[in-house]
């Protein structure tokens, strides 16, 4: 080194000592942990699922998973979770933190704001509604109920369909449901039609021959509906509860919300795709006519329902304590 001139010896020590810096911070970056999105397996179609940006990994709750989907988001330290409006009392305030999506929430539509609007102005800003879908009446070979079932769902109470309808293991929408009924005593005559409450393997009772009716999201049956004709869906006259699929932010992430992921979904040619399979995201800028001309005329009015009766659909909103143990009693009364 007798050749290297001090000024010369400093510039080689400054640039190995850049070069280490870029090569540590390289390191920490290979070493960090990817973040990671739950969700359970039905919860977002497979087609968006799979557009999840690099370095962001799925990370699904399956059936046969022992935890529950908070268990499993404290477990896992995850970063985003993917979960429909009946998981948010399993996720008190404390353990989410704002979306922080300003740009996404400016595009939502009016039945996406009524929705947040119920949520109150603390639990709204840590949820990002992503999609919408109306809860139906799946028939198996439902021809005689046709006509019956578009007015309303007070079809479930025919006496021909006893021991074989298959509702959610939701007893807050079975009386939301028997609520929309006419007759006085419709929630204990609905329970009496009841084969089984199965939210998971509901359709399975379906296909079995086993049930005439199933209950259930617009999303989670389209693909059987179009690959079996003997099943069909009615969204009726009188509008349907709202199925939200969600987004929020566990409380201890730093991880932002992949916006541009859920511009994805939001923007053709995904978003016609997405709308084809009953998943429908909640936007002003949703161009109804153009997205109904695409669709097989069959499915049209199920998909994309007239304005008419998607505005007499409804969300349900969060219910106080009071109105949780009034409800619990109702339930227990109504028993066959």
């Amino acid at each position: 080194m007798s050749g290297v001139t001090p000024l010369s010896r400093r510039r080689l020590l400054l640039q190995f000592g850049g070069a280490a810096g870029l090569a540590l911070l390289a390191g920490c970056r290979q070493g960090a942990k990817p973040p990671k999105l739950l969700a359970a397996a039905e919860t977002l179609p497979s087609r968006w699922r799979k557009a999840l940006p690099s370095p962001w990994q799925f990370l699904p709750l399956k059936p046969e998973d022992s935890l529950t989907l908070e268990g499993k988001a404290e477990r896992e330290s995850v970063d985003l979770i993917a979960l429909t409006d009946g998981w948010l009392t399993s996720f008190p305030q404390d353990l989410l933190q704002p979306v922080q999506t300003a740009p996404l929430h400016s595009q939502l539509d009016q039945t996406a704001a009524q929705f947040l609007q119920l949520q109150g102005a603390t639990r709204a800003a840590q949820l990002l509604p992503v999609a919408v879908s109306p809860w139906v009446m799946v028939f198996r070979g439902g021809d005689r109920w046709r006509s019956t079932s578009v007015d309303g769902w007070e079809v479930l109470l025919d006496s021909a369909l006893t021991g074989q309808v298959v509702l959610p293991q939701s007893p807050r929408l079975v009386i939301e449901l028997a609520d929309r009924m006419t007759a006085t005593d419709a929630l204990e005559r609905l329970r009496r039609q009841v084969l089984t409450y199965d939210d998971r393997q509901g359709i399975n009772w379906l296909l079995k021959d086993k049930a005439r009716v199933l209950v259930t999201p617009l999303q989670r049956c389209m693909t059987l509906l179009r690959r079996d004709p003997r099943l069909s869906a009615i969204l009726p006259n009188s509008g349907a509860p709202l199925h939200w699929t969600l987004l929020v932010r566990p409380a201890d992430t730093r991880e932002p919300l992949p916006q541009a992921w859920v511009e994805t979904a939001w923007s053709l040619p995904m978003l016609s795709r997405l709308v084809a399979s009953g998943w429908r995201p909640p936007l002003r800028s949703l161009d109804l006519p153009q997205l109904r001309a695409g669709l097989p005329s069959r499915w049209r009015d199920l998909l994309l329902p007239p304005l008419d009766v998607w505005s007499s659909c409804w969300s349900l909103s969060p219910l106080t304590q009071q109105q949780r143990d009034s409800l619990s009693q109702r339930w227990r009364a109504s028993a066959p």
